[in-house]
């Protein structure tokens, strides 16, 4: 009955689906045509179609079918499985011999799906995963960032890939419980965001990893909600909450002169701590410190009855400078995060928070924005040890007393932090020895504060107090009353060596990990530690090893045999090297450049030595002579490195070859996915690439704007107007030898970041052959 139903309409998708869409009928050619004869049709179809040259209302449409069809019909790959089975792009992108693989490796992991081959497409499936997609420039910038709050659980997914169905109603539940813990959601589609998924690692579909404080970790186990939970909860550090019984409660809660942090108390009668405390105290482990009691253990009554808890209903507390009481307390049957944010969002600092960083000065002590949003500080300068501690307890009492939204009362300690208050006591005899209370208020983020500074050291008497509030009554009305004005450099970070041992820990952590991941013979996991290893190794010895290396043979490798087309001499009292004298000195005056042909392709790219990389000048018949004059003078001073090689390549005879290549350096995979109507004739004369063979990637230099000489833009607004004669009335763009070899300006900045390892790198599958 209904099994059959099933199996009939799942027959029926999988034979209907493919006639949607044939990009042999879309592109007008036979199944036997050759890939130029491909090429051809495209290039023609999609000149008659882009929507910039056609007005017909469904250019458009035509235009991204079009540039499908190509995507398919030009991969050898693609091509033959849309032949074999009617499927218009297995995986987007990701081959059917690493799926099959990837099933070897993780063996009651995922069903092999090599049986089905139903094309559900992204459009039949359940949009649930909208939300939570990613792209490459919102990950850099806002996800990577955002793990250092909580962890994020990340999907990896792609149209016509079975097990991603198989895995969606686990993924969905798992998903929703984990977003309303705290933790983050992230769904990075493979066959849009292919440059985000091999950022990522991704060899395979589906694939799911988690991500915190910056770090990746893949999952390797059967997708069950249990298995996930337990992911995401073990990506946490271990030191998160402490367990807190009647014994250790008195010195966990005093530690608040120690770590400068409120104390939080959470009473649950789970005997583990929920996944829930552990994602908050991880969100907020630089403000506030964390413990947990669990109630219905032997060991904690006396702790319930020192605080009068309820032990049927979950509580937590906030304790500051008092520990005797608590400061504020919330107690609720079900505890939600959106509960727990607005009670700890209330409670991150202490009543007298002491400021030991610049951090912290500003988040207590924020700049004034508008003259209704005034907010004031009012510091006490004091000492450490006994002598100062009733100085210390008044100021506190007073605070208590007279908190308000727009005061806060903070305490530094004068000896750490001499320059600020130096700044604010100019040195005067009557403070020296005793404490001080001043009020400021922060006018700039530069450090320009205006303050006014109690006329008698502050002892705590009542007298005090009076003169205080006297003056804090003043101000409300008079804001002029902070007369005097000074600038404050910004303060010593006190808990840097605290980090220090934090950093030691967290590698420790780090280690381990790594070690775990042996077992489960995942190298890409490996890299992130050997690279840190390296660095480790490098900074100990950096001295012996540059030491090691300036002793090496003086001879160079010359690049393998090939045409050799060009060799620039330069004269070695050149003008422009003398200011880099003490930098790299090639061994010798001139620059070899070889062209990148057919006859040495394979030696001088695709088989190159590891480490090695070949940096490749795109130019055309005419730029030729000053191209390649200006790219000498340029990475000359970089010839002393034998792990370089400089090249030219001919625009005139290998322009698809380098297109191709730029696909990868575009934020989303569709061919040509920006819709630019001169993506056909594009000159990309003055682009620089250097091709790491081993690797397979390169980094990108693109030409530098006529106009700019001095760095900043001058009167050629856009080069790519330029280069398309859109910009030809203007006298600064004239098309000269000068203008083109402005081109490569600040090349020789770029090559410096090359060499640093800071430049962009776009992976690429394989080596397209240079036809």
């Amino acid at each position: 009955g209904r099994a059959g139903c099933l199996l009939l309409l799942l027959l029926a998708l999988a034979v209907a689906a493919p006639g949607d869409f044939d990009p042999y009928r879309v592109l007008g050619v036979g199944r036997s045509s050759s890939q130029a004869d491909i090429k051809k049709a495209y290039k023609r179809l999609a000149r008659e179609w882009h929507p910039d040259k056609n007005k017909d209302p469904g250019a458009e449409d035509k235009f991204i079918q079009i540039s499908k069809a190509y995507e398919i019909l030009s991969n050898e790959e693609k091509r033959a499985n849309f032949d074999r089975y009617g499927d218009a792009g297995e995986s987007q992108g990701f081959s059917q011999q690493q799926h099959r693989q990837f099933h070897r490796f993780h063996d009651g992991f995922y069903f092999d799906e090599s049986f089905f081959h139903f094309p559900f497409n992204s459009e039949r499936r359940d949009n649930s995963d909208e939300k939570y997609l990613l792209h490459f420039s919102h990950y850099v910038n806002e996800i990577v960032p955002d793990s250092f709050k909580k962890p994020y659980l990340i999907k990896i997914t792609s149209d016509w890939c079975f097990s991603c169905i198989h895995i969606e109603p686990v993924w969905k539940e798992v998903a929703q419980e984990l977003e309303a813990l705290g933790a983050g959601i992230g769904v990075v589609h493979a066959g849009y965001e292919r440059r985000l998924a091999h950022h990522l690692g991704a060899h395979s579909t589906p694939t799911l990893l988690g991500l915190i404080n910056g770090k990746i970790t893949f999952f390797h186990n059967a997708v069950v909600r249990e298995n996930l939970r337990q992911f995401v909860e073990n990506l946490l550090p271990g030191n998160l909450v402490e367990k807190i019984t009647d014994k250790n409660y008195i010195r966990f809660l005093s530690d608040w002169r120690k770590d400068n942090k409120p104390h939080v108390l959470l009473f649950d009668h789970m005997p583990v701590v929920p996944l829930l405390y552990k994602l908050t105290a991880f969100a907020y482990r630089d403000y506030l410190s964390f413990g947990y009691v669990y109630v219905g253990l032997r060991g904690t009554e006396e702790l319930s009855s020192q605080y009068n808890i309820n032990v049927y209903t979950p509580t937590m507390m906030v304790f500051k400078e008092h520990i005797d009481r608590p400061a504020d307390v919330v107690q609720a049957r079900e505890m939600k995060k959106q509960l727990i944010d607005d009670f700890l969002s209330q409670n991150k600092f202490l009543m007298v928070a002491r400021l030991t960083s610049q951090r912290l000065f500003q988040e207590l002590c924020p700049v004034k924005k508008s003259h209704r949003q005034r907010k004031h500080c009012v510091v006490l300068l004091t000492g450490e040890g006994e002598k100062f501690a009733e100085a210390y307890e008044a100021f506190l009492t007073f605070a208590v007393a007279n908190t308000k939204d727009t005061l806060k009362f903070v305490h530094v300690y004068s000896d750490r932090q001499p320059e600020f208050a130096d700044a604010l006591l100019m040195d005067e005899e009557k403070y020296h020895g005793k404490s001080a209370v001043v009020i400021l208020e922060r006018r700039n983020n530069a450090g320009k504060i205006a303050y006014k500074a109690l006329e008698e050291a502050w002892q705590g008497s009542k007298e005090d107090n009076f003169i205080l509030l006297d003056l804090l009554d003043q101000l409300r009305t008079d804001p002029g009353l902070l007369s005097s004005e000074t600038v404050v450099a910004d303060l010593n970070d006190e808990l840097a060596p605290m980090f220090l041992i934090r950093w030691f820990y967290s590698t420790l952590d780090y280690i381990s990990d790594c070690w775990d991941s042996l077992f489960h013979s995942n190298w890409r996991e490996m890299m992130p530690l050997l690279s840190l290893l390296f660095s480790v190794l490098f900074i100990l010895f950096g001295t012996v090893i540059v030491q090691a290396f300036s002793d090496s043979s003086d001879t160079r490798d010359a690049p393998p045999s090939g045409k050799e087309e060009t060799t620039t001499k330069t004269e070695k009292n050149d003008a422009s090297f003398s200011k880099e004298s003490n930098s790299r000195i090639p061994k010798k005056g001139f620059v070899e450049v070889t062209e990148l042909t057919d006859i040495n392709y394979t030696s001088n790219l695709v088989r190159l030595r590891p480490g090695h990389m070949n940096v490749v000048l795109i130019l055309s018949n005419s730029t030729k002579t000053p191209l390649l004059q200006k790219f000498a003078l340029e990475v000359y001073t970089f010839t002393g490195s034998s792990s370089l090689h400089f090249s030219f390549l001919s625009l005139d005879k290998h322009r698809e070859w380098l297109e191709y290549l730029l696909e990868f350096a575009q934020d989303a995979a569709p061919i040509p996915n920006q819709y630019d109507k001169h993506f056909l004739e594009r000159d990309y004369t003055g682009y620089v690439l250097a091709l790491n063979g081993h690797k397979k990637y390169f980094c990108l230099f693109k030409p530098h704007r006529s106009g700019d000489e001095g760095g900043t833009l001058g009167s050629c607004e856009d080069y790519d107007a330029l280069q398309h004669g859109e910009a030809r009335g203007k006298p600064s763009c004239s098309p000269g030898s000068r203008s083109i070899k402005n081109k490569l300006h600040k090349l020789s900045f770029w090559m410096e970041r090359l060499l640093e390892g800071s430049l962009q790198r776009f992976y690429i599958p394989s080596w397209p052959a240079l036809d």
